[in-house]
């Protein structure tokens, strides 16, 4: 995107991958900036895999600008193009001024295949991969940034939860939280994402996390059983990537150094700031490297449990009450 910002197109971008949010991103850009917009009827091609071909389309790309610097062609859904022959030929003798931008969605192209070594050589090849789970948080944090908005660790877990790893959902609920924010106070909190979002603040996947930090059993229960009532608002497959998380995590910092403060912890798991240090502290306090260990243990079989391997007929629910009743006890 720098390069792109900065006017430096190259002839081929292969932008493939089971993100489309970052795919659809690139090829807008350059649909939006590679030409000025008096020069996008005779020089700017938008086609779909399933009513084209490679061939057509290289033939295309073959041809020069009507009174411009480049031309652009972009290939949508090129995923359902079957043959990439033609392609291949193209790109050992690509015309520099083509911009050809091939998007291939749900998948990659096999990349052994020597058109991706070339498409490598003369321009772009760029992999969109899934965001983790872990990484929504962030993720919510980076683009509210990009947007002048801040938000806290909690109100972005929440978002995350709720949303889920659909970057273009995610996106689109983030874009209509910053409409609703005040243009004197752009902080995104816990409470404005109650009420713009509809997710409870105090009966989330983050508080679940932390009443388990603290072994406040009540607390854990009245959110597993809000859980039951509200589907959406957590479950177990949101809940056990990061109760895992916490664990293992908790374990690392079990086994680093003796003499542990929030420098020291963050150190060992790599933490930008002491402040995420303080509940693994307060952890280690409430579960012993041995605990920790039947803890990592039993998360490992209920989420093979939640995916059906040896539970004929347990639901999600009462799996996720086993399971918390075995770390709070």
């Amino acid at each position: 995107m720098t390069d792109l910002d900065a006017g430096r197109f190259l002839p081929i971008y292969i932008l493939m991958g089971d993100e489309p949010y970052y795919i659809d991103k690139i090829s807008d850009y350059i649909a939006e900036n590679a030409l000025p917009p008096e020069e996008r009827d005779f020089n700017q091609t938008i086609v779909y895999g399933a009513d084209t071909t490679a061939m057509k389309i290289c033939d295309q790309a073959h041809q020069f600008p009507m009174m411009a610097k480049y031309q652009v062609i972009i290939v949508k859904e090129a995923q359902a193009i079957k043959s990439l022959d033609p392609l291949e030929r193209y790109l050992r003798k690509p015309v520099a001024s083509t911009i050809l931008v091939w998007c291939y969605k749900n998948g990659t192209i096999d990349k052994r295949k020597k058109v991706v070594s070339l498409a490598q050589t003369v321009g772009v090849v760029f992999e969109s991969k899934k965001l983790r789970d872990y990484q929504l948080p962030s993720f919510v944090s980076s683009y509210l940034h990009d947007h002048k908005a801040t938000i806290d660790q909690k109100a972005a877990q929440m978002i995350s939860d709720h949303v889920g790893a659909d970057l273009n959902r995610l996106t689109s609920e983030l874009d209509k939280l910053l409409i609703g924010l005040p243009e004197g106070n752009r902080q995104v909190t816990p409470e404005v994402v109650e009420r713009e979002i509809g997710v409870s603040k105090d009966f989330n996947t983050f508080e679940l996390r932390d009443a388990i930090i603290q072994k406040n059993v009540f607390k854990a229960n009245q959110i597993i059983k809000y859980f039951d009532s509200n589907p959406r608002s957590g479950s177990i497959y949101k809940s056990l990537p990061m109760i895992f998380n916490f664990f293992q995590n908790l374990m690392i910092v079990h086994y680093s150094r003796p003499n542990k403060t929030e420098n020291d912890v963050a150190r060992a798991l790599g933490l930008k700031t002491p402040w995420g240090a303080k509940s693994y502290i307060t952890g280690m306090r409430n579960y012993s490297p041995a605990k920790t260990k039947y803890i990592i243990s039993a998360i490992r079989s209920i989420d093979a449990k939640s995916k059906g391997i040896d539970n004929p007929d347990t639901e999600a629910g009462d799996l996720m009450k086993e399971l918390i009743f075995f770390i709070l006890h």
